[in-house]
């Protein structure tokens, strides 16, 4: 009698859950706001205008905090069998508590820079951080009007938790779409210029950058007006496509990879120079990042080096062509030099993945790493530098001649549509490959090389093609930079562009060629590479931040991708589906038809 009197004690209360974990969660927004505000976004990125006056980057970086803790602290996971926690205004008043909580941080973090001078250690305490915080007001107004905005945005965070999900993406995709065209307005007005609509980007945008209150509202009334209207639409589309059989479903696949590859190719004569010069960028690293797909999301080799098949495509294009190559010359026309470049790229990837394709792991991924930076030390070396140029490198690159005209990185369109010429082939060419008997056996490897090799499969082999398939790939990307930059150093091959291109290939999707094109477009396109600007040039000096943010979140709440390919994600969560399959009893009636066979088959011998 006691013993099940202290369970029923030990037993949470639901009605108390919500507010346990509200104290959890306005501590960890507390803290993330006050390291986001010294971390110098809110100073650096307030010049960045999303809806003018009212709100700017800086702002944005920490006001999404109280809503996004909110939400979270009224989220529940309903496994399997699990009864739901019934929802009501509660869920308002936590989230309205998370968000004082959250933005408690910052009204602290005010009244610390007022007093105490603790500049030495934090290079953002300074009277200009403490002066956006409070609003260009005295500290009390400041914590007064971070309070009720935290309450405020709180409040709404518990909102959306009470409301359906088709409610809550409208106003999702009310509140993205600002952000995304107040984020993409080098972009949208490049196009306007170009169809002759520069009148709408003028009545939507400020002069000096940022929407407008009323284009704001244009923008969001305009998103959700879109997505009602093509909801049904979508629906009966999707199930369209599902009753065609597999030959018509592929010859509409390739009728829409045709349509959007005739779009992408028409695109940039309607475009700038900048915003080309993004898009001849994002080219080059989704030539990157599929050749590291191959090699990691196929494969499953964790290559930390693969820069150093990037340089060689590039130095061998430098001194291939480049007249002033200081110590072999030949001149060769670009495309002749590209077939060289290819041949070579591949023996350095055998020469790198001999000696260390036995080992696994973490011993793996350190090796490439220390083969990556020898590559490029002998690169900067003056030992090479007879051949190579050293730190001075190889200049006067000539660009690339196609018979009408010269391709040169100061035309960035034909760049562009120089990597869209090759981007398509390393599609294809890694498509074919994940479908063939070799890309099976390279995910057979990925799941468990001592089964594999079991199986027959000769993992040394296998794993040696992965790394020469995705050194070649890269060659195409060093070999079209060698033509576009017109000239060539080491320090263009840190190790930094590894780990981006990493990065790329986990957030976009591992093993997935979709997501891995989607993940160049999204972090390199906004955010930039490792020297090259994003459409968000303002995040410079915050690009490895949010890079590692980032890949933490990825890591802990969607490791398969933003697009996942199928096998990866059953792989990663294997556990889960065998868990819902056991509660809803399919394991069960799985090993009872299994017995029930077996006794038909021993009656009948």
């Amino acid at each position: 009698m006691n013993n099940d009197v202290g369970l029923k004690n030990d037993a949470p209360n639901k009605s108390q859950y919500p507010w346990l974990r509200a104290v959890r969660f306005s501590l960890l927004g507390s803290l993330a706001s006050v390291f986001i505000a010294l971390s110098g976004m809110p100073v650096g990125l307030d010049r960045r205008a999303i809806i003018y006056p009212v709100l700017s980057l800086g702002f944005l970086a920490i006001l999404w905090i109280p809503v996004a803790m909110a939400a979270a602290a009224g989220n529940e996971t309903v496994l399997e069998g699990m009864e739901a926690r019934k929802r009501g205004f509660v869920d308002v008043g936590v989230g309205a508590l998370v968000g004082l909580g959250s933005t408690s941080g910052i009204c602290c973090l005010m009244v610390l820079i007022k007093n105490f001078d603790l500049r030495d250690p934090f290079v953002n305490w300074s009277p200009q951080l403490l002066d956006l915080l409070s609003y260009r007001q005295s500290i009390s107004v400041g914590i007064g009007i971070w309070l009720l905005v935290g309450a405020g945005l709180g409040a709404f965070g518990g909102f959306i938790n009470l409301i359906s999900r088709f409610s809550r993406r409208l106003i999702l995709n009310f509140v993205f779409a600002v952000i995304g065209v107040s984020v993409l307005e080098t972009i949208v007005t490049d196009l306007s210029e170009g169809f002759g609509l520069a009148w709408v980007t003028d009545l939507m945008y400020y002069k000096r950058g940022g929407l407008e209150i009323y284009g704001a509202l244009l923008v969001g009334i305009v998103s959700v007006t879109v997505l009602l209207l093509l909801r049904r639409r979508t629906t009966t589309a999707r199930e369209r496509f599902n009753s065609l059989s597999l030959n018509d479903q592929s010859r509409v696949k390739f009728i829409s990879i045709i349509a959007g590859s005739l779009s992408l190719a028409i695109l940039p004569f309607f475009l700038g120079k900048i915003t080309n010069e993004l898009l001849a960028n994002v080219g080059l690293f989704v030539l990157l990042a599929l050749g590291l797909n191959i090699v990691v999301g196929l494969a499953g080799i964790l290559d930390l080096g693969y820069v150093a098949f990037f340089a060689v495509g590039g130095y061998t294009t430098a001194v291939l062509t480049s007249p002033d190559s200081p110590g072999f010359s030949p001149e060769l026309p670009w495309p002749i030099a590209l077939i060289v470049v290819v041949v070579l790229t591949g023996i350095v990837g055998l020469f790198i993945g001999a000696p260390v394709i036995r080992m696994r792991g973490d011993y793996l991924a350190i090796v490439t790493l220390g083969f990556g930076e020898i590559i490029r030390l002998l690169f900067l070396s003056d030992w090479l530098s007879d051949w190579f140029g050293g730190a001075q490198g190889i200049t006067n690159i000539p660009g690339v001649e196609v018979g009408f005209t010269t391709i040169k990185g100061t035309d960035p369109r034909s760049v562009f549509l120089l990597v869209l010429f090759f981007c398509p082939v390393a599609i294809y060419v890694s498509w074919r490959l994940e479908k063939s008997r070799l890309g099976r056996a390279w995910m057979a490897i990925r799941e468990d090389e001592d089964v594999a090799e079991a199986m027959g499969i000769n993992t040394t082999n296998t794993k040696l093609m992965a790394f020469v398939v995705g050194a070649v790939l890269a060659s195409f990307s060093g070999a079209i930079f060698a033509a576009k930059v017109g000239s060539i150093f080491p320090t263009s091959f840190i190790m930094l562009v590894s780990i981006i291109i990493l990065v790329v290939v986990i957030v976009g999707g591992m093993g997935n060629i979709s997501g891995v094109i989607v993940g160049t477009v999204v972090l390199i396109g906004v955010l930039g590479g490792p020297k090259q600007p994003g459409l968000l040039q303002e995040f410079s000096q915050f690009k490895l931040l949010i890079y590692g943010a980032l890949l933490v979140w990825m890591m802990l709440k969607r490791p398969e991708g933003l697009i996942p390919n199928i096998r990866r994600t059953r792989e990663l969560h294997q556990e889960e589906f065998l868990q819902d399959a056991w509660l809803k009893g399919q394991i069960d009636s799985e090993e009872d038809s299994t017995d029930s066979n077996v006794r038909k088959e021993g009656k009948n011998l």
